[in-house]
């Protein structure tokens, strides 16, 4: 009998101590996990608000200030594609450990920045905890999480986010009343506080269970995974699925086991993904890169860091009231968020994603219209024109919040093999950060050469094309365990196999 508990997926136990604590554990997981992300939403929102008073203190142009707005997720690029294989090697856990100290030395050279080369250098540094940060987050909550609970918890990093994004904007509003060499300085070195928290937080989180499989480590595999259990049935269920998933044959219960053909390291994965993929993997990587492309091409950062330029173009005159509209924006976007978190197990992925890009797509259509018949009657002022504008903002966010923000991390999580996981996830985040900057970097002239009612025109287009590609090529994947994941792709349509639920019982029938 080995030491685990279990041999061969037997019980070895014979009294069992009370479970209810299971879900909760697994829930302060996510938590501590998730933590990273209101650092990144702290930058985003806090960015635009700051970009005001940086671009006067340091007399930045127009170019300068876009490509400060949106370097960051280029910055980024760099961490998400290091941190797959930094993953693999030292683990997820150390892996947000690494995010946090780099978020913190990013915040503080930004904080105390003189020029613009200095705050250049910090936004870099930031950049980088910014890519490790976004894809070990959903990544390490997926691992720990159970099925039954999974879509909720692995949102929680978008909620973070935009927890961050309106603690941001509110620091805007509250140093906006210090002097403006003083202002942003504080608006942007504070946010090396949570990092400190992160820090400590992140010393009482376990190891995810598929890195320690991975690892041959299979009694601390099993301890995380009957911590975060319903039952102990499940945790060994749990526990042989992933060491089916790893090529380890169930009778090898030894709590630390070599692993056969072990390439933990991350050795051969990028041959798998992109040279010689299974038609099931390449379905997953055109699935995962499409839903990042579409999240961030449809234009929520644009509305994110250039809310207040947008509350001004549509008839907002003052600072006070465009960071006061500012905040709303922010305050929508996280109570919706909220709502998504809750329902995504609910209702499933694909529901949302559809509904919310739908949604986006109809809020993008009338922003643009409202906009441009606004900057088409300069010196009149259309009250309903301002009102519609504001008012599709506000959708906006929240159409955004409850599908395409929480879902796409969800989504492109758990749809990896556990051996492709942490490598594929970090080409979905790359490409994501690669938009995010594309849009931060390019909005303002993208809307001086098209209008700014005709850049989210051409946002809504995007939309409309990404409500298509969801509706064709994205099965359903609530309640499916991880390592059955992979049978659901690979006819490139959303409807190879379908998830049958039947009183809390997944069944998988092929059309």
């Amino acid at each position: 009998m080995s030491s685990s508990g279990i041999e061969k997926g037997v019980v070895t136990t014979e009294v069992e101590a009370p479970r209810g604590n299971r879900s909760r554990f697994a829930f302060a997981c996510a938590i501590l996990a998730s933590m990273t992300s209101i650092i990144l939403g702290y930058d985003i929102g806090v960015m635009s608000g700051a970009a005001i008073f940086i671009k006067e203190d340091l007399k930045l142009s127009d170019v300068q200030l876009e490509i400060l707005m949106g370097i960051l997720n280029i910055y980024s690029l760099v961490g998400s594609g290091a941190a797959g294989r930094t993953s693999d090697w030292i683990g997820r856990r150390y892996t947000i450990v690494l995010a946090g100290a780099f978020f913190f030395c990013g915040a503080l050279l930004m904080g105390f920045a003189t020029n613009y080369p200095f705050i250049m250098v910090g936004r870099f540094v930031a950049g980088i905890g910014v890519g490790y940060a976004m894809m070990i987050a959903p990544v390490y909550t997926a691992e720990v999480a159970p099925a039954t609970s999974r879509g909720f918890l692995s949102s929680f990093p978008e909620i973070f986010i935009n927890i961050g994004i309106l603690l941001g904007y509110v620091s805007n509003y509250f140093f906006s009343k210090l002097p403006v060499h003083l202002g942003w300085r504080f608006m942007l070195g504070v946010g090396s506080i949570p990092s400190v928290c992160l820090a400590i937080g992140v010393l009482a989180m376990p190891e995810s269970p598929r890195w320690l499989v991975l690892q041959g480590r299979i009694g601390d595999a099993f301890k995380v995974l009957d911590k975060t259990s319903n039952t102990k049935e499940e945790a060994i269920s749990r526990l042989n699925d992933i060491k089916r998933a790893a090529g380890i044959p169930e009778d090898m219960t030894d709590d630390v086991i070599v692993v056969p053909n072990r390439k933990s390291a991350g050795k051969g994965v990028w041959k798998d993904l992109l040279v010689r993929p299974t038609p099931a993997v390449r379905h997953i990587l055109i699935a995962c890169l499409g839903i990042h492309f579409a999240q961030q091409a449809s234009g929520i950062d644009a509305v994110v860091l250039y809310s207040p330029t947008i509350f001004q173009k549509a008839g907002l005159k003052s600072k006070n009231d465009q960071l006061l509209a500012t905040v709303a924006v922010g305050v929508v976007k996280t109570l919706f968020i909220v709502v998504g978190t809750c329902v995504v197990d609910r209702f499933g992925r694909r529901a949302l994603l559809l509904t919310s890009m739908g949604g986006m797509f109809l809020s993008l259509t009338a922003l643009g219209t409202s906009l441009t018949v606004i900057d088409r009657n300069p010196g009149h002022t259309l009250k309903w024109a301002i009102g519609l504008s504001v008012t599709t903002v506000m959708t906006f966010v929240a159409t955004f919040s409850i599908g395409a923000g929480p879902v796409t991390w969800v989504y492109c999580s758990e749809i990896f093999p556990v051996r492709l996981r942490a490598q594929g996830a970090s080409l979905g985040v790359m490409l994501n950060r690669l938009m995010s900057g594309i849009i931060g970097m390019t909005f303002l002239s993208l809307s001086k050469g098209l209008t700014i009612g005709g850049a989210f025109l051409l946002f809504a287009g995007v939309a409309a094309a990404a409500w298509v590609f969801f509706f064709t090529f994205l099965p359903e994947t609530r309640g499916m365990p991880l390592e059955e994941m992979e049978s659901l792709f690979g006819s490139y349509t959303a409807n190879k196999k379908k998830n049958v639920t039947n009183e809390g019982t997944e069944v998988v029938e092929e059309h």
